[in-house]
């Protein structure tokens, strides 16, 4: 256990601290030569896909293909501590329910199929094929199966999705919850209106060409480490590196690469960000919109001197359509309101136009720090928007890049982990596997939870992730969770969501990505699907944690056989029994997919085709397509900053260092110097002052929703920050309790977890017992 601490960090993204950190965690897990062993297999040919983030590999050939925060997902699962039925035996779950995230995923991977006992609220053990058998029964007994909610996480493989997909559309309902409504939805729905295509278009190897890359509500250090790599080879070649971000991140900062033996031996790094523009919160459409009005200006500038142009009007003349609009649309939008929004000045977003317009080739890319807004879908298209202007799709060094977070989000969504299916989708599976699938759209994870309090559904199946913990509004999404007939989760390790849970739960552990799946055919390699669509073989190293786990596609097939029975033809074991009979099924499917088992096994794998990169354009216009937005100014937080006589700040929630979306590694956040704690709210000395407050003092928050529910998350810690005024930061989970349901994306549905309005007040109690506050540790700035 960390000491709490709030100490500055000065030293870059990477380095030697991430060599330390990789060490600790090692050791904290029993594995220090197991699991750097290990290490050494994650993303080679012959190894697995880290079950990290979804950055793809340089060339799936080098020694080190892992980063810092790979190597603890690596060490979590490679953990030598065992959660057996022992564990269960001596706590209820009212008693579990006491400890933190991190000590319950903490406690190691799980070992045996578990099943609630209401009379000593404990989990027992169960046998696997009585685990089925119930479940299936019950499943199969619901009076409709729209009555049943099916989630996915994103670290599930192509074959298990695939197989998952399949089951739950003959069960008769298109109930889909997955991770990609909470994260990259706007992304894909942004991109399939306006280039046809829901993915990023640029490959890895554009990053060596571009002239530009322009990073918007990303924060790659902790994220996705990788992508850093390509970040300091393009400056180092002389790239502009224009960042835009709320928070100085140290990983847009500098960079020391620990494989470069020079920079280690000296203590050096390599800056990062050309430019970095410290943006308001939410402000990222008005500054895009800003570029876009100066690149305009720069074009009518040239062509009343004869200069060159700064749009491309050839490309837009021929790929495009609604130019004109959306060139009158910023002329109007005026220079104050684009300032005001952005909380940027002309002079900076000048600056940024002039990189962009100057620069041969410019890639944009984008995180969650984008998608989880109310305007978060036209904020997308306000950045293609720009990407088009200059013709910056479909050519080398150019292109959208949005930068997805689980290893294998991309792929699910591809093998047709969706609420929404296309009809042309639903006629291929009933081509080629004889049923009718469900033409109805599902609910997505926003619509599951509402389902599950109205008493609409009553059944709710999680393939993987922490679904209680990962979603908003903590307290009804518990309320709904509990509400259910039945509740059951995959996993490989105890968390949150197994302890709210509904009358009649079950815990089904299964192997980890890291593991050798052995089946009647011999060991089994899965398939993902990476950020830029390269989709390669995955195959563990280690035996598994324990004899008991079945592989996530073997507990599909398992549960399809226990609750369609003999209405599936489907020989469901038997696909399991070798992962290739799989992937032909998934090559009939999808044509893009023909010769799956070939063109996998070539090194590295294969892209996967993408219509906007070829300059086709996939939507009914048969054109990329411009989209004029306004600068929003009605937001949530304008009217309760309004309708408010306090201050009223605008919250993002965010990730720390030692953390993997909801798993929780650690307590430290080493780049902004906080040590030990989780209950902190990184905030401006001057709304500190404003406040009546000091740094360290420890405060309530209250956010302020429109549903008129009261929602307070208590007792975080202030921690001074380089951050806009108005602006607030904290970590989920800690915060998700105060995203109301009903505060989500335009179009998109993904919460709004990165714009919540909340007032501060100061905490009953200065200090808890037993903790030191910030204050009395003497460091209280974090730069």
């Amino acid at each position: 256990m960390s000491k709490k601490t709030i100490r500055p960090y000065d030293g870059p993204a990477g380095g030697w601290g991430a060599l330390r950190s990789v060490a600790r965690h090692l050791l904290e897990q029993q594995v220090p030569v197991h699991g750097a062993r290990t290490l050494l297999a994650a993303n080679q040919p012959d190894g697995f896909d880290c079950p990290g983030c979804a950055w793809p590999d340089r060339d799936h050939t080098s020694t080190f293909e892992f980063c810092e925060n790979g190597a603890k997902a690596v060490a979590a699962e490679a953990t030598r501590h065992r959660a057996t039925p022992d564990l269960f035996a001596r706590h209820t779950v009212a008693e579990l329910a006491q400890y933190s995230d991190h000590w319950l995923e903490n406690q190691g991977r799980l070992t045996h199929p578990m099943r609630w006992d209401s009379p000593s609220d404990k989990y027992l053990p169960i046998g696997w094929d009585e685990a089925f058998a119930r479940i299936g029964a019950q499943l199969a007994a619901l009076d409709s199966p729209d009555r049943a909610l099916f989630y996915t996480s994103g670290r599930c493989s192509n074959e298990a999705a695939f197989l998952y997909q399949l089951f739950v559309r003959e069960f008769g309902t298109n109930n889909f919850p997955d991770c990609s409504n909470m994260c990259h939805e706007p992304s894909g729905t942004a991109m399939k209106a306006q280039l046809g295509v829901g993915k990023g278009t640029v490959q890895l190897r554009d990053f060596e060409l571009a002239d530009a890359i322009f990073i918007f509500g990303q924060n790659p250090g902790t994220n996705h480490p990788r992508m850093l790599g390509e970040l300091r080879r393009a400056a180092q070649r002389g790239a502009a590196i224009v960042s835009f971000n709320p928070l100085r991140e140290r990983g847009l900062e500098r960079f020391a690469d620990p494989q470069d033996k020079r920079e280690m031996l000296h203590n050096g790094s390599t800056r990062i960000s050309s430019d970095y523009f410290q943006l308001r919160i939410g402000g990222d459409l008005a500054a895009a919109k800003g570029i876009a009005k100066r690149v305009l200006e720069l074009d009518a500038q040239a062509q009343r001197d004869g200069g060159e142009r700064r749009i491309d009007p050839d490309f837009i003349a021929e790929h495009t359509q609604g130019f004109e609009a959306f060139a009158a649309d910023v002329a109007a939008e005026s220079w104050e309101t684009i300032c005001a929004e952005s909380g940027l000045s002309r002079a900076e977003l000048e600056r940024a136009g002039d990189i962009y317009a100057g620069a041969g080739s410019a890639i944009f890319c984008w995180g969650m720090g984008i998608t989880q807004h109310k305007h978060s879908v036209a904020t997308i298209q306000m950045l293609c928007n720009l990407l088009l202007m200059r013709g910056n799709l479909g050519r080398p060094g150019a292109g959208a890049c949005p930068v997805r977070g689980h290893s294998n989000v991309q792929g699910d969504r591809t093998m047709g982990i969706y609420e929404k299916p296309s009809s042309a989708f639903l006629d291929r599976l009933q081509q080629v596997f004889g049923f009718e699938p469900p033409r109805a759209p599902g609910h997505d994870t926003v619509g599951a939870i509402q389902a599950m309090l109205d008493g609409r559904c009553t059944a709710f199946f999680g393939l993987g992730g922490n679904f209680a913990t990962a979603t908003p509004d903590t307290e009804a999404t518990h309320r709904a969770l509990r509400r259910c007939e039945l509740t059951v989760h995959v996993t490989t390790k105890l968390n949150r969501s197994h302890l709210v849970h509904g009358r009649d739960a079950y815990i089904l552990p299964c192997l980890g990505r890291t593991e050798i799946d052995l089946q009647d055919n011999g060991p089994q390699a899965v398939t993902v699907e990476d950020s830029m669509s390269m989709v390669h073989l995955s195959a563990g190293i280690n035996a598994p944690a324990d004899p008991m786990l079945l592989s996530e596609p073997a507990i599909v097939a398992r549960l399809a056989e226990a609750t369609l029975g003999a209405r599936s033809k489907l020989p469901w074991r038997w696909l399991v029994g070798d992962y290739d009979r799989i992937r032909d099924l998934i090559a009939q499917v999808f044509d893009e997919f023909g010769d799956f088992n070939r063109r996998v096994r070539v090194p590295g794998g294969f892209h996967l085709p993408n219509a906007a990169a070829e300059r086709r354009w996939l939507n009914p216009e048969a054109k990329a397509l411009f989209k004029a937005h306004a600068v929003p100014t009605d937001l949530p937080v304008h009217r309760a900053r309004a309708a408010q006589a306090q201050p009223v700040f605008n919250l993002a929630t965010t990730r720390s260092h030692d953390q993997y979306n909801t798993t929780i590694y650690g307590l430290n956040d080493r780049y902004r110097g906080v040590f030990g704690e989780r209950r902190v709210v990184f905030i401006h000395r001057d709304d500190i002052a404003m406040l009546g407050l000091q740094a360290g003092d420890w405060v309530d928050l209250e956010s302020l929703g429109e549903d008129g529910v009261q929602r307070i998350a208590r007792r975080f810690l202030l921690v001074e920050y380089d951050i806009p005024r108005g602006c607030l930061a904290a970590y989920y989970p800690e915060t998700n309790a105060l995203v109301p349901l009903s505060s989500f994306a335009d179009e998109a549905r993904t919460p709004t977890s990165k714009s919540i309005p909340v007032v501060v007040h100061p905490h009953r109690r200065a200090t808890d017992a037993g903790l030191q506050s910030a204050r009395d540790i003497g460091h209280v700035r974090v730069d």
